[in-house]
């Protein structure tokens, strides 16, 4: 089968190369799945950069985290799945419901990695994917669909129909929380830098937009403006955590997820003037990505797919994630 590896104490996803490695074979209670669709996260980045938890890979990987195929083999013992299946991967292989669990992630040079041909998993290390969507969307979802999710409608504080949510940029998780929360009913609040991103942020359903460039104390704006957010889905890190806070409507919930704006943290007194909390999210279980699965096929859903490579061209899909054209999931398929 064909695979791309990233090499020993990778520097960068320019290091990414083709090759040809023996077919795997399930074990006992495994399964092999053909995956025809792949994307790509922030966290890929960090991975083929060493920068990444644990720091650069040890040995040569297959890189990613999210793909979606069909399962084409069982190993003895499986019953959860069958030939035919169409499955997606999960990020975490072991986490099935209840908290965080520290346990293997996919595609960070110490598990397997989803962009090969053909991969073997853990029976449970799959869910089903939603009926409605095809396998490039669905390979959107184990990383940043699972990671939206947990911040709308997981922990003590779920969002409520008529809230307002505040999602940053356009990558994927800002894009698939702007399509969920407005399904549920809410009222979207979106920011980027760039215009043109932002007129197609509203064609998807943001109400509303902010520049940030031209309005950089954005967290007051928000909070003068419109009352404030009740949800922040908080991608920046310590570099943007000020002015997420300064958008706190009473009692809101900023989801902790990023570290793509780098920076002191902020003093955290600004959540005591609204009641606020903070709630660190790390994708999310099997349990919740099946939920979310079940939400899209109630809804209808359909996710932004900036922009789709071949296989063959999945150097080419990093170059395009990294560089300022790209909006929303970067997908690499085999059409």
């Amino acid at each position: 089968m064909r695979a791309w590896l990233l090499p020993e104490g990778s520097t960068g996803f320019d290091k990414l190369y083709l090759d040809e490695l023996p077919d795997p074979e399930p074990g006992p209670g495994e399964i092999l799945i053909e995956p025809t669709a792949w994307s790509l996260n922030y966290r890929d980045f960090l991975v083929a950069s060493g920068h990444y938890f644990g720091g650069p890979i040890a040995q040569p990987s297959i890189p990613l985290s999210d793909g979606a195929g069909k399962v084409v083999a069982i190993g003895e013992g499986v019953t959860s799945r069958r030939v035919g299946d169409d499955v997606q991967s999960t990020f975490f292989q072991g986490w099935f419901n209840g908290p965080p669990k520290l346990v293997p992630a996919l595609g960070d040079g110490g598990a397997p990695g989803m962009l090969a041909e053909k991969v073997v998993l853990d029976q449970h290390g799959v869910i089903s994917i939603a009926r409605s969507l095809d396998m490039d969307q669905a390979a959107c979802l184990p990383c940043a669909g699972v990671t939206a999710w947990n911040a709308l409608f997981e922990g003590g504080n779920p969002l409520q129909p008529g809230q307002k949510v505040l999602v940053m940029g356009t990558g994927g998780v800002s894009l698939i929380a702007l399509r969920l929360a407005k399904a549920a009913g809410a009222e979207v609040i979106a920011t980027s830098s760039s215009d043109e991103k932002l007129e197609q942020v509203k064609a998807l359903g943001a109400d509303h937009v902010i520049n940030y460039k031209d309005t950089p104390d954005w967290g007051t704006y928000v909070k003068e403006k419109f009352g404030g957010a009740n949800k922040i889905v908080e991608v920046g890190g310590t570099g943007t955590l000020e002015q997420s806070m300064n958008a706190c409507a009473p009692l809101a919930e900023i989801a902790l997820i990023g570290v793509l704006a780098g920076g002191n943290p902020p003093d955290p007194r600004g959540l005591m003037f609204t009641g606020s909390s903070m709630r660190g999210i790390f994708v999310g279980s099997a349990s919740m990505a099946s939920e979310l699965n079940a939400f899209v096929d109630k809804h209808h859903l359909e996710f932004p797919v900036g922009k789709t490579f071949a296989f063959e061209e999945a150097d080419k899909a990093f170059a395009h994630g990294w560089g300022p054209d790209s909006f929303g999931k970067t997908v690499i398929s085999l059409g």
